[in-house]
Order: structure tokens, then C-alpha cells, then sequence
């Protein structure tokens, strides 16, 4: 919240020759800024009704969805549409997004805990309409793509399907909220991030670094694991980039 047009989110890569092992990230505008990936399109030129607040990518990485707070969907690439909620009345906005295994499918969760499915992405429930300290800042999906988590600004865990608890940070005073999640490569765990570049690290998920405690140009705005092995990226709203493990 509160980036006119810096970078808000991140996509993992894939090995492999669709491209190389770097990342992509987008713009609050829709612009898509690509390093050693292939750039299939980007909404910066589009007129948008609202600002995107996430990504995910197809499973060849040959195309990516970009979701804007009210659940338009802009598919690139393979990436298919399944469906948005661009033309319904939300509650409150939506704010992260992730992709079923197949590619032939996503949710949307918005910061209620309201979850969107569609495609093949089955509905496991949600937090909607339930009492949140904090509002849902981002979510993740197994492994296996039959659950999900979400996670509240103060490291709240909400776990669906045959995603698993492994910790949380919800009865810990941070020093700044969370803002982004990913799962380990297993699926077993997951890390959070927080603002400051704080990592928190639950279940099979290891600790690579941080930067916590460090000093930051701009706040960090999320995360995104490698595909392959067990390693992470961090992204400011300026477009820094911080890799660990």
C-alpha cells in the first residue's frame, strides 16, 4: 500500500530453456520488469481500473497472471482466464493471489480472508465473514495444490485443506508487519517476511538470512522461493533485489 508505481511482488523462476534462473517482478502499474526471464506482455500501458497486487506464474513459466485489488485478472503467455472478480462488488480488496499446479487455475484472497476460486482451484474455505485481528496480507498454495495458507499482517496462520500448521508469529509483538509468504520447496513449512526484511521460518522451511535489522532504502513489499532448491528472494518497492541461500 501506499507504492504509486514501485514493484509489489515477485515471481519465481523455473529451470530449464523456456528461461534462465532469474525472477520477474511488477509494478503497482503493471509493469513487468523481467531478469533473466522471458517477458510475455505487461498492463503498464493499460489504463487499469485499480492497482495489481500480484502475480503468479504458469507451471512452464511461459506465461504469468497479474491480479489488480479488484480481482481483474490480466493473463500473458500460456496463462490462461479462468475468471475474475473485476466486475463484482468486493468487501474489501483483494491482495495476493496463487496458482493451482495444473496452470488450469487460481485463487484470489482478499484482505477479509474472502478466497475466490476458479478453474480447477477447489475451494477449501476462508476467513471470510470471521473476525481477524489483522487483516490478510498474502497466500500460498501445497504442494499438491488441495490447500492453501493465508497470512494476517501480524504472522497469523489460517490453513486449508491439507495445508498444514507449522507455526506462526500471530502472539509475537513485531518490530514491522508481514507482508508476503511462500512455502518451502516440500511443502512441509513456509516463511513469512516482514517489511524490514525480517524472515520468519516455520516447518521443513530453513533460515538463509535476512535483512532484518539492516538498513533498507525502501520497505520490502514480498518473496518469492526458487523452483528449484532451497532459496529465496526478497523485493523493496524500489526494485531491490535480496537473495538468500
Amino acid at each position: 500500500d501506499g507504492v504509486a508505481d514501485g514493484p509489489i511482488g515477485s515471481l519465481p523462476p523455473v529451470g530449464g530453456k523456456a528461461s534462465g534462473p532469474g525472477y520477474r517482478f511488477v509494478a503497482s502499474d503493471g509493469g513487468i520488469f523481467s531478469f533473466d526471464q522471458s517477458f510475455h506482455g505487461s498492463a503498464g500501458n493499460t489504463k487499469l481500473a485499480k492497482p495489481i497486487v500480484g502475480m503468479a506464474a504458469t507451471p512452464s513459466n511461459n506465461g504469468y497472471w497479474l491480479v489488480a485489488s479488484d480481482g481483474g485478472i490480466f493473463s500473458y503467455g500460456d496463462a490462461a482466464f479462468w475468471g475474475s472478480t473485476g466486475n463484482i462488488k468486493l468487501a474489501k480488496p483483494i491482495v495476493g493471489m496463487a496458482a493451482t499446479p495444473s496452470g488450469k487455475g487460481y485463487w484470489f484472497v482478499a484482505s477479509d480472508g474472502g478466497i475466490f476460486s476458479y478453474g480447477d482451484a477447489a475451494f477449501y474455505g476462508s476467513m471470510g465473514g470471521k473476525p481477524l485481528a489483522q487483516p490478510i496480507v498474502g497466500m500460498a498454495s501445497t504442494a499438491s495444490g488441495k490447500g492453501y495458507w493465508l497470512v494476517a499482517s501480524d504472522g497469523g496462520i489460517f490453513s486449508f485443506g491439507d495445508a498444514a500448521f507449522h507455526g506462526s508469529t500471530g502472539n509475537i509483538k513485531l518490530a514491522k508487519p508481514i507482508v508476503g509468504m511462500d512455502r518451502s520447496e516440500s511443502g512441509k513449512g513456509y516463511r513469512f517476511v516482514a517489511s524490514d526484511g525480517g524472515i520468519f521460518s516455520f516447518g521443513d522451511a530453513k533460515f538463509h538470512g535476512s535483512m532484518g535489522g539492516k538498513p533498507l532504502a525502501k520497505p520490502i513489499v514480498g518473496m518469492a522461493r526458487a523452483r528449484t532448491g532451497d532459496a529465496y528472494w526478497l523485493v523493496a518497492s524500489d526494485g531491490g533485489v535480496f537473495s538468500f541461500g
